[in-house]
C-alpha cells in the first residue's frame, strides 16, 4: 500500500470568474496541478479532491476535474479537516504523507497545511500549484505575490517542505 496522497484543495470555478474571488494567475497554479494530478494518476497513487461549498456553488475547475474512484472532500471551513471525513479516509488508507496544491494559499491551504502536522502527517506543498488573492490590512493592499510568498515563507518554517513543481517532479 502506498502510503503518499495527493490533496488538491479548492481548485474551483469561482477562482477563474472575474469578480471578488478572481485569484492572481489561477490558471497558472492549476496547469501545475494539472501535472500533479497527471503524475498521481499515472503512477496509481491516491487523489483526494477538496470543494468548499460556496452559497453559490461553484464546481471543480476543469483542468483538475476528479475521475471515477477519485475521493471528493466538500468541506465549509478553511480546514480540510473540519466537519469533513478526511482524516478518517487518510487513515484508512494508510495515507502518512501528503502532497498538497490549491487556492488559496492564506487561507484554505494554510489552514489544512498546518492541521496535517497537528494530526501528524509528513506534507509538501507545491509552490507554484497554489495561489491567492491581494489582501488589505490596515488600510493598505498587500499584493497576491507579496501574500503567497509570505504563506509559503510560514509554511516551510516548520510545517511543511515547500518546493516548486519543477523540483517535485
Amino acid at each position: 500500500m502506498n502510503d503518499e496522497a495527493l490533496l488538491l484543495i479548492d481548485i474551483q470555478d469561482i477562482y477563474f470568474t472575474p469578480g471578488p474571488m478572481h485569484l492572481y494567475k489561477p490558471e497558472e497554479a492549476a496547469l501545475n496541478a494539472k501535472k500533479l494530478l497527471e503524475k498521481f494518476r499515472s503512477e496509481g497513487k491516491t487523489v483526494i479532491h477538496v470543494q468548499h461549498q460556496f452559497k453559490l456553488l461553484k464546481g471543480i475547475y476543469r483542468l483538475v476535474k476528479p475521475i471515477e474512484g477519485e475521493k471528493i472532500i466538500r468541506k465549509e471551513y478553511p480546514s480540510s479537516f473540519l466537519g469533513t471525513d478526511l482524516k478518517e479516509y487518510l487513515d484508512s488508507h494508510g495515507i502518512k504523507r501528503l502532497t498538497v496544491a490549491g487556492m488559496m494559499s492564506h487561507m484554505c491551504v494554510d489552514t489544512t497545511v498546518r492541521a496535517c502536522q497537528d494530526l501528524g502527517y509528513d506534507v509538501t506543498v507545491i509552490d507554484d500549484a497554489c495561489t491567492t488573492m491581494d489582501l488589505m490590512y490596515g488600510g493598505k493592499k498587500i499584493d497576491a505575490c507579496t501574500v503567497h510568498a509570505v504563506y509559503m515563507a510560514s509554511l516551510a518554517d516548520g510545517f511543511a517542505e515547500v518546493t516548486k513543481l519543477e523540483n517535485y517532479l
